[in-house]
């Protein structure tokens, strides 16, 4: 009995140092991928605006009475490739952090089926990750912009919300699961119907690459929500929480790496 906890003991250092090199060398790909594109994409803004209502001088005078109309005020610009190399910045400074500082909680909570920072760090990079798809899908109000990154947060923190409330059940509760896709689908929906209206009431000049950065990061997206039920459930190589966990590590790589190189290669290219 002795020696086949010294086996599972030496098992799980192993795969804590494992999860160590696999966190440092995300946070080197993301930091790497982050500076090089700064350097070498171009500087290009997208304006952020508010809409108002505001008195029409023109329409009062015709009607003789006030008529208010709708306006928009840009409010400030965002630099598209500033915006890009953040969220590579975020995953880098995250991996980092669980890799160090943090590292004992975070291999504490691995074994409880946790993972604190994974969930916060996609709340904020996915976040803004949607600004910029938002951004390019011609989503400009800043109020928009708001709810699209808050609803994303929220999904991810549902995220961990699932794990904490499913520490040691056998059979999973499935409420914070279904609450995070609800908010996740949101801004995807949003999304949806800005390129929509755009086909219908507009000239339909959304470049093709956005449309191929629509589907391929909603289908990431989804494969998170598809790791998290296989993890949940325990299914097959799922069952180790650890494989999970590398499965995240490897979609958080995938999913921001193409996101990046597609706006690049669409907008960002000298």
């Amino acid at each position: 009995m002795a020696k086949k906890a010294t086996t599972t003991t030496s098992k799980i250092n192993r795969s804590a140092q494992s999860l160590r090199n696999w966190n440092l060398s995300a946070a080197a790909l993301h930091l790497i991928q982050g500076v090089v594109l700064l350097f070498i994409g171009k500087s290009i803004t997208w304006p952020v605006t508010t809409n108002y209502l505001t008195a029409n001088a023109l329409a009062s005078a015709a009607a003789g009475h006030t008529v208010v109309s709708p306006a928009s005020h840009t409010l400030f610009n965002v630099n598209l490739a500033y915006l890009v190399a953040i969220f590579f910045f975020v995953a880098a400074i995250m991996h980092v952090v669980v890799a160090t500082v943090y590292r004992p909680r975070y291999e504490a909570d691995l074994k409880r089926g946790l993972n604190r920072v994974r969930w916060i760090e996609y709340g904020v990079s996915g976040g803004l990750m949607l600004i910029a798809i938002g951004l390019l899908s011609g989503v400009y109000d800043f109020s928009s912009l708001l709810m699209i990154f808050v609803l994303t947060l929220v999904m991810s923190l549902m995220g961990l919300m699932m794990e904490i409330r499913n520490q040691e059940r056998q059979k999973p509760n499935w409420l914070s699961f279904w609450t995070g896709s609800l908010a996740g689908i949101i801004p995807w929906l949003v999304l949806a119907i800005y390129l929509w209206g755009t086909n219908i009431y507009g000239s339909g000049g959304v470049p093709t690459y956005v449309y191929f950065i629509f589907a391929s990061l909603l289908a990431l997206f989804v494969a998170f929500a598809v790791n998290m039920y296989l993890q949940s459930r325990r299914i097959g190589k799922w069952a180790d929480y650890l494989y999970a966990e590398r499965i995240y590590v490897v979609l958080g790589a995938v999913t921001k790496a193409a996101l990046a190189w597609q706006i690049y290669a669409g907008a960002l290219r000298r």
